[in-house]
């Protein structure tokens, strides 16, 4: 019986927040772990960050962050922890933009090692306060990250419903241009 519930429970977090948040519970979150994250596609300089490179950018602590899916249940909280602002990746990456109408075209993809994707624009990240909370993060409580995020996660605490853009095990950015 328990086990059932669990299952169910682990297909709503499926259903509701997307397979990131579930394979932590369904699965052994070990296998997921990364130990760096690429930056790729449409930018001048492709990056290899491991935490240590993270470390580098200018530092944003967070304390409380609550996940809320997107059927608006609370399913969870982040608390107390620190990485950097994915807009401070982007620019040392430098996005590529030829036109100046070029980066309102552009889409910042974010890949987690289980599959798990989430989209932002540029204008979000660069032209709104969402990119003031879209956060890479890689500690909690001054201490690394455990399995069940992995050593780099990200989360877009400025969104109304932050659980379906929270991204564990964090593996790669790509910055794409709409094809017209």
């Amino acid at each position: 019986m328990i086990h059932t519930i669990r299952v169910i429970l682990a297909c709503c977090a499926l259903a509701l927040c997307g397979p990131s948040a579930a394979a932590g519970k369904a699965a052994n979150p070990a296998q997921y772990v990364t130990e760096s994250m690429t930056v790729s596609g449409a930018v001048e300089h492709a990056l290899t960050l491991r935490v240590a490179d993270l470390r580098q950018f200018p530092p944003q602590q967070l304390g409380e962050v609550p996940l809320v899916c997107q059927t608006g249940a609370k399913v969870g909280q982040l608390e107390n922890f620190k990485g950097v602002l994915l807009r401070d990746i982007l620019e040392k990456a430098v996005v590529v933009s030829h036109d100046h109408n070029d980066v309102k075209k552009m889409l910042i993809i974010a890949t987690a090692s289980d599959g798990y994707k989430v989209v932002f624009s540029w204008s979000e990240i660069f032209n709104s306060p969402v990119g003031d909370g879209v956060l890479v993060f890689f500690e909690k409580d001054g201490q690394p990250l455990a399995d069940d995020e992995g050593r780099i996660a990200m989360v877009s605490s400025k969104d109304l419903r932050t659980g379906p853009r929270h991204v564990k095990w964090l593996q790669g950015i790509e910055v794409r241009k709409i094809v017209e």
